[in-house]
């Protein structure tokens, strides 16, 4: 099942996520073929405000599990964390 995960970074956290960012970069790249797309969020000045991930996981507890684990939340970085189960209609 794919989980889209929605993040928003806390206000004035950019620091905190460049801190982590190759940390966090590891662990998304280790998914390997789990991983669908990934990205960051950004504002009008091209910086980056949050993630956006989209994952095939097995249950809601391995999503979850991701989430917690995350460097970037292990770091404090989020203000909301959203995972919602998303299937993929198009393109075909």
């Amino acid at each position: 099942m794919l989980y889209h995960i929605l993040c928003h970074d806390k206000p004035g956290s950019l620091h905190t996520r460049l801190d982590n960012r190759e940390a966090h970069l590891a662990v998304v790249k280790a998914l390997g073929d789990r991983l669908f797309a990934a990205g960051p969020l950004l504002n009008t000045n091209n910086e980056m405000i949050g993630s956006v991930l989209i994952i095939d996981f097995d249950s809601d507890a391995a999503a979850e599990n991701f989430c917690e684990q995350d460097p970037y939340a292990q770091a404090g970085l989020f203000e909301q964390v959203t995972v919602t189960r998303w299937r993929k209609t198009l393109p075909g």
